[in-house]
């Protein structure tokens, strides 16, 4: 007899009898879960895949990057920093406006300062005291979709012009000499009309060592020149001027024209170096564009409120006087004849040059009438 409860009934177990069988998977197929067993497998749902992991190359590339621009940075403050400046452009009463455009005084002197004796006996340049300028350019750079063209102008040395604040006629390197460059731009100005918003001088030496830090520069000489005064005996064609040579090329007034010939020569020269030193040969050799920025400083004097990045501009827009990009000319010339102090002089042809420095200050195109023939 089966055991009883209190209850007078039997005890039952609460296990079934016969239990159902295990669920047993197929053989040769792993084990399906529960879980997976119960949820279908939808075979239309993307395949998650984990992001790639950027490139090391291109971290370190960024930072190298990053280190270039900060060295770039650094050469351009030191730079800036280390130029010589002047005080070209001073404020004088009556001064002319600003006129349209930006314009730039450009000086070639002839100062030996700095200069060793033995550096003196290589450049030939003598032993005579004080500053003079062989070189005068008036550049004028026109705004953005003005009519006008870059046009560079050549200011001959001897030009006779009124002294600022007398009735004297003088020559016009004359100023420079007695007053520096504040009295040249003054008379500049007082003559041609335009406003000066920059100014840019270089010596003999510094002349010398650009040329000599951008590997020299390639002229080509349609007929051979001699000049011992500027020591030089260059032949006729194509060649590569040194330093030396190249600073006795644009010295020179060993030619039939004089002053007038030597003026052609030096924006001709002004456009071959500008040309060289901003051609991928130079400025992708480490070898020639670092001499050639940090010797910036010591080949250039500018005005006080000229920086790094006016020079920038300025020699980008120089790149066009090789290739017709830049309007090269000369004031127009009436004759010759002499200043007060009995010296020969260039007389300006008055009418001409009125019509090219008007439309200079007023931004526009130069007539093509007034330029010479």
């Amino acid at each position: 007899m089966p055991p009883q409860n209190p209850r007078g009934r039997p005890y039952q177990s609460r296990a079934p009898q016969n239990p159902p069988p295990r669920y047993q998977p197929p053989r040769n197929q792993p084990p399906v879960s529960r879980s997976a067993s119960r949820r279908p497998v939808r075979d239309d749902r993307p395949v998650r895949t984990q992001p790639a992991r950027r490139r090391r190359p291109f971290r370190t590339f960024k930072r190298i990057l990053v280190v270039l621009l900060v060295l770039l940075a650094a050469l351009v403050g030191y730079v800036d920093l280390s130029l010589t400046r002047t005080e070209g452009l001073a404020d004088y009463p009556e001064r002319v406006a600003n006129t349209p455009g930006t314009n730039w005084l450009i000086v070639g002197s002839d100062s030996r300062e700095g200069l060793s004796p033995e550096e003196q006996t290589e450049l030939t340049t003598g032993d005579v005291e004080g500053r003079r300028t062989d070189t005068i350019m008036l550049l004028h750079l026109p705004r953005l979709g003005a009519g006008g063209q870059p046009t560079l102008v050549s200011l001959p040395r001897d030009s006779s012009v009124p002294m600022p604040g007398s009735d004297e006629r003088v020559k016009l390197n004359t100023t420079y000499a007695i007053g520096g460059a504040p009295l040249l731009a003054q008379t500049v100005e007082s003559v041609t009309g335009v406003h000066l918003d920059h100014y840019a001088e270089i010596g003999f030496g510094g002349f010398a060592g650009i040329v000599d830090d951008i590997g020299g520069v390639e002229l080509c000489l349609p007929e051979p020149i001699a000049d011992p005064l500027a020591g030089i005996d260059l032949p006729a064609g194509c060649q590569e001027l040194s330093g030396p040579q190249a600073l006795g090329y644009v010295r020179t007034r060993a030619s039939a024209n004089g002053d007038l010939d030597r003026v052609m020569r030096q924006r001709e020269f002004l456009g071959a170096l500008v040309s060289r030193a901003t051609s991928p040969a130079v400025l992708a050799n480490p070898f020639r564009a670092v001499p050639l920025v940090t010797g910036v400083p010591d080949a250039l004097t500018v005005g006080n409120g000229d920086h790094v990045w006016h020079l920038a501009r300025l020699g980008w827009a120089m790149r066009g006087i090789s290739n017709g990009g830049v309007l090269t000319t000369t004031v127009p010339i009436a004759s010759f004849g002499t200043v007060d102090d009995g010296g020969s002089a260039v007389i300006w042809d008055k009418d001409a040059a009125s019509a090219l420095f008007e439309a200079l200050a007023n931004d526009e195109a130069v007539p093509a009438e007034v330029l010479p023939k």
